[in-house]
């Protein structure tokens, strides 16, 4: 069969570290045909290293659908324009993956739900942590109901000094939001995708800018400029599913802990508990006694062999994508279940204005 015709919209951050490796990846099945950024010297740049021979640059990803015409779109922008530009291309014909969050806010990512529904073509949104060796594994132990009814999680996204200082992560008029929306979501999504469970009750939440405005902080990233930082630090949510079952998120860029992790979760069933926090981990009771297992996923003990050469989790997300493509099936993340995530965040930033839970039909 013929390749796919593929654009890339945003050619930053992103784009440069998971989107365009990934596509390269899959060049046997992968045409780069056309790049757009707003700074068109990022896309001249994108286009030169990843694009077929006459690869298009653009500005206006609206002439860029337009004029091109791409099987596929990746969608790799700030937060705000994911539903806006995710809409027009499949309305364009193009199937969408796009980075996540889904949007900014729910009512954004509704609209792309149903336009993925309105115009047949397949919508995914890129939470590649699902890929990860552990994850597979554990999701390959919930599907097996090794863990029994997973009635209590928590889903973990602490960093203690990593506030991203580049583009417009400080930003919430372009992001919505500080680490809740930007590594939060990867850690509720994995919990959410191995409770299977996608009906949230209610929400209670509550957002902190206690570390923002200081200096000399020790930042993995250099230090930030309180001025421009405009989103919370750190987030903490409590979702209560329709099933009875409880979820605690934590999230935080800044915060003052020395146990961090993140897009990690901790599952707590009827028949056994796991956790990723520290490797993947499995506890439980045996033959009258508290037994620990461990799993391991990265290949020690063995002779030449470096398991951080094998497929990374965003060219496993890339391939299992153009996968479904391929084959006409459903993609691994399904826009409905991302509409949730987002459903859910927007919950706990508004239960912190108000104060109050906030309650799903």
């Amino acid at each position: 069969m013929s390749k796919f015709r593929v654009a890339v919209i945003g050619c930053g951050g992103i784009a440069n570290g998971k989107h365009l490796p990934a596509l390269k990846a899959q060049s046997h099945r992968c045409d780069l045909v056309a790049f757009c950024d707003i700074l068109e010297e990022r896309a001249v740049a994108a286009a030169e290293k990843y694009g077929v021979p006459g690869a298009k640059v653009y500005t206006d990803y609206r002439q860029l659908l337009a004029e091109v015409k791409p099987d596929v779109v990746h969608v790799c922008t700030p937060n705000r324009s994911h539903a806006d530009i995710s809409v027009a291309a499949l309305e364009a014909g193009s199937h969408v993956m796009c980075e996540k969050p889904m949007a900014k806010t729910a009512a954004d990512a509704r609209r792309m739900v149903e336009a993925a529904k309105k115009t047949g073509k397949k919508l995914t949104i890129g939470y590649q942590n699902r890929h990860r060796p552990d994850t597979i594994a554990l999701k390959r132990a919930c599907e097996n109901g090794d863990l029994g009814e997973i009635y209590f999680a928590k889903a973990h996204a602490l960093r203690r000094r990593a506030v991203p200082t580049w583009g417009v992560f400080l930003n919430e008029y372009e992001q919505g939001g500080g680490p809740l929306i930007d590594i939060g979501t990867h850690a509720l999504d994995l919990t959410l995708y191995m409770m299977d469970n996608y009906e949230p009750a209610s929400v209670m939440g509550q957002t902190f800018k206690k570390l923002g405005d200081q200096r000399e902080t020790g930042n993995a990233f250099g230090d930030w400029d309180p001025v421009e930082f405009t989103v919370e630090d750190s987030a903490f949510g409590f979702i209560k599913m329709k099933n009875g079952a409880t979820i605690i998120l934590e999230s935080s860029w800044a915060l003052n802990i020395t146990d961090v992790c993140e897009a990690q979760t901790t599952l707590c069933g009827t028949k056994a508990g796991a956790d990723t926090t520290k490797g993947l981990r499995f506890n439980m009771a045996e033959y009258g006694h508290l037994a620990e297992k461990r799993v391991s996923t990265d290949g020690e003990g063995v002779d030449f062999f470096d398991a951080s050469s094998q497929q990374s989790p965003g060219e496993r997300e890339t391939a299992l994508w153009y996968d479904a493509l391929e084959a006409g099936t459903d993609p691994v993340v399904l826009p409905e279940q991302a509409l949730v995530v987002t459903e859910i965040l927007e919950a706990i930033y508004e239960s912190a204005k108000t104060g109050k839970a906030v309650y799903f039909d």
